[in-house]
């Protein structure tokens, strides 16, 4: 499995505010959408979450984003190590993505770029 880098979930009050930071901090310009209530803007390596606080509790305990070659490959792999995989895959705006649960309990987004 080709794990291509990972992404750090921050939940904010107020996205308008953090937006700029992050962008200054990491160079670039947000990519935002909305999924589930919650707006998201992902800049560089950084994905901010804002929304109502029973959306948030729940994004809160997925460790972190990563991104991989193949989601395919990733639940196939995911699975014969022995983790969980609590959701997914699913279509999301930018591609794929599920949620498994490792066997020492931190649950990670697995997400690829593929339509």
């Amino acid at each position: 499995m080709d794990i291509l880098g990972a992404t750090l979930r921050i939940c904010v009050d107020d996205l308008e505010t953090a937006v700029p930071f992050y962008e200054r901090l990491a160079g670039g310009h947000a990519l935002r959408f909305e999924r589930g209530g919650v707006q998201v803007a992902a800049v560089g390596c950084f994905l901010l979450m804002s929304g109502p606080e029973a959306e948030l509790e729940v994004l809160r305990k997925v460790a972190a984003t990563i991104a991989v070659q193949d989601l395919d490959e990733a639940h196939r792999v995911l699975t014969e190590l022995g983790a969980r995989i609590v959701a997914g895959p699913v279509p999301t705006p930018g591609g794929r993505n599920l949620i498994a649960m490792h066997p020492d309990g931190t649950v990670y987004e697995y997400a690829d770029r593929n339509p």
